[in-house]
C-alpha cells in the first residue's frame, strides 16, 4: 500500500495515508525519499556487562541506529550469563539509559530456566547447543528437551544457535579452513534433526543457517529462520583470517554461493546480524587464541539496501526481512507504517551508495570487514518519532527503551486516537511506493 503522508502522536503511529490533518510540526522530506519502517535486528551481542572493553550498549545502539536498525534484541552470553531473574535485572539496571534504539534481551535456557517468571520481561529464549563466546551450553537432550518445552510452553520463541556439540572437534586451527574442519555442517543439520524430532512446528528460529540443506530442514519443521550477511558472503578460502572466525563457521564458496541464491530468493524469514565485536588486539592473535565473532548492525541493512538499489532484490524483501518478520516473531509492535505501530521510521536517499569506510564506523571494537562494500545509509532516521539521525549525522540522545520493561510486558507507549486532529505531531510525506506493508 503507498502512503503520502505518516502522523505521529506520542511516539505511535496514529494515521498514514494521502492527507493527514492536524499536528503541531511537520517534515517534508520532499519526493526523492524512501520511508521505511525502521529495522529490527533480533541477534545481537552488545557484551554489556562483562565485556564492555568490545562493545557497551550505548556504542552498540548507536552503530544500529546509523544503520536504520531502531530495536535490537540482545543476546544472554555476557558476564554472567542471563539465565535467571536476578542477573536478568541486572542486566536490565546496567543499560537502561543507555540505549539509542529500543531493545530487548534475551535469557537463556537452562535446566534451572523458571521460563515463566521470565517470559513477562524478555522477548525470547536463547539455547546454544553448540559451545561458543560464553558458556551457556545445553545440548543433552535429557535435559534440553524439557527445558525448551519448558520456554515454548510460555507463548516466547526460542532463538537457536544450533550445532549439535558432540560433533564439534577441538583440534588446533590456523586458519578459517581449519575452523570450518572443527565445525562441520553436519553439525549444523544434526542439531536441526534433533530439534525437528521434538518440536515440530513449535515456536522455534534458527539462528545463523550455514547451509542450504539446513535451511530446507528447518522450514519443513515450521522453524523461523535467521541469514547473517558474513554467511553469504565470505568463504574459507578467500577470508582465512582470524577476523572471519565466526561460529557457526564461514562454509566453502560453493555452500556460501548456494545459500546466497536463496537469499536472493528470499527463502530466509528475517537477517540477523549476529553482530558479535571484539577489539583488533584479541582479532590480532594467533587463529586458535582469537575469538569467533565479527561485528555486522552497522553494515548488514545498508548493504542489503544497496542491493535494494541495484535490483538484486525487491525493496519488499528487504523490509520483510529486516522489519516485518523479527517483529512477527518476537511480538514487536514495530516493523509497519501502520496506525498503532511504533513510529520508527529509516528514511533512505535511494541515490545514494557509497563504499563503506571502517573509519566512519560507531561500534567500540574499532573495525568492520565490510570496507568497501557498498551501502545505502539512511538520511534520517526516527525512533518513537523523534529524530536521531539526520543528513546521515546523529542528532539524538538515548530514547531507547526495554520493549519488556513496563509492568513485566512488552512496552507499549499511550496511543492517541488518529480522528483527533491534534493528535499528529509529524506528517512526513512519502514518495509513491514509500511505505510497503
Amino acid at each position: 500500500m503507498q502512503y503520502t503522508e505518516i502522523g505521529i502522536a506520542e511516539g505511535k503511529i496514529v494515521a498514514a495515508g494521502r492527507m493527514v490533518r492536524g499536528g503541531d510540526e511537520r517534515i517534508d522530506l520532499g519526493s526523492s525519499m524512501t520511508i521505511l519502517p525502521g529495522f529490527t535486528d533480533p541477534h545481537v551481542h552488545l557484551r554489556d556487562p562483562g565485556m564492555t572493553q568490545k562493545e557497551d550498549f550505548s556504542t552498540g545502539t548507536l552503530a544500529a541506529v546509523h544503520a536504520g536498525v531502531t530495536c535490537v534484541l540482545d543476546m544472554p552470553n555476557t558476564k554472567p550469563p542471563v539465565s535467571d531473574y536476578d542477573t536478568l535485572m541486572a542486566k536490565k539496571r546496567a543499560v537502561k539509559g543507555r540505549a539509542h534504539t529500543d531493545y530487548g534481551l534475551f535469557a537463556a535456557v537452562t535446566p534451572s530456566l523458571n521460563a515463566g517468571m521470565l517470559a513477562p520481561l524478555v522477548p525470547g529464549f536463547k539455547l546454544f547447543m553448540g559451545s561458543t563466546t560464553g558458556n551457556i551450553l545445553l545440548n543433552d537432550d535429557a535435559e534440553l528437551v524439557p527445558a525448551v518445552r519448558a520456554a515454548l510452553a510460555t507463548g516466547k520463541r526460542v532463538s537457536v544457535h544450533a550445532e549439535d556439540d558432540s560433533l564439534i572437534r577441538r583440534e588446533p586451527a590456523k586458519c578459517t579452513r581449519d575452523h570450518l574442519r572443527n565445525r562441520p555442517a553436519e553439525a549444523e543439520l544434526n542439531a536441526i534433526r534433533r530439534l525437528a524430532s521434538n518440536f515440530k512446528g513449535q515456536r522455534i528460529n534458527i539462528c545463523h543457517i550455514t547451509t542450504p540443506e539446513g535451511l530446507d530442514m528447518a522450514k519443513a519443521a515450521g522453524f523461523t529462520v535467521e541469514t547473517t550477511l558474513h554467511h553469504i558472503t565470505f568463504d574459507v578460502d578467500r577470508n582465512p583470517g582470524a577476523f572471519y572466525k565466526v561460529n557457526p563457521p564461514i562454509r566453502n564458496a560453493e555452500c556460501r554461493d548456494a545459500l546466497h541464491r536463496r537469499f536472493l530468493a528470499g527463502d530466509m524469514d528475517m537477517i540477523g546480524t549476529d553482530h558479535a565485536p571484539h577489539t583488533e588486539d584479541e582479532k590480532c592473535q594467533d587463529f586458535d587464541s582469537a575469538p569467533g565473532g565479527m561485528p555486522g548492525v552497522e553494515t548488514s541493512m545498508p548493504i542489503v539496501m544497496d542491493m535494494v538499489r541495484r535490483e538484486l532484490i525487491p525493496l519488499s524483501q528487504a523490509v520483510r526481512m529486516g522489519a516485518e518478520a523479527p517483529c512477527d516473531a518476537f511480538s514487536i509492535p514495530k516493523g509497519r507504517i501502520a496506525a498503532g505501530m511504533d513510529a520508527d521510521l529509516a528514511i533512505f536517499d535511494m541515490r545514494m551508495s557509497a563504499p563503506i569506510d571502517p573509519k566512519r564506523m560507531h561500534s567500540k571494537c574499532g573495525h568492520t570487514e565490510y570496507g568497501g562494500f557498498p551501502a545505502v545509509f539512511p538520511r534520517q532516521v526516527l525512533v518513537k518519532g523523534e529524530v536521531q539521525i539526520d543528513g546521515g549525522e546523529f542528532c539524538g540522545e538515548a530514547l531507547g527503551r526495554d520493549i519488556c520493561g513496563l509492568r513485566g510486558g512488552l512496552f507499549r507507549s499511550h496511543r492517541q486516537e488518529s480522528g483527533m486532529p491534534g493528535a499528529v505531531r509529524h506528517v512526513l510525506p512519502l514518495p509513491a511506493g514509500g511505505a510497503p506493508r
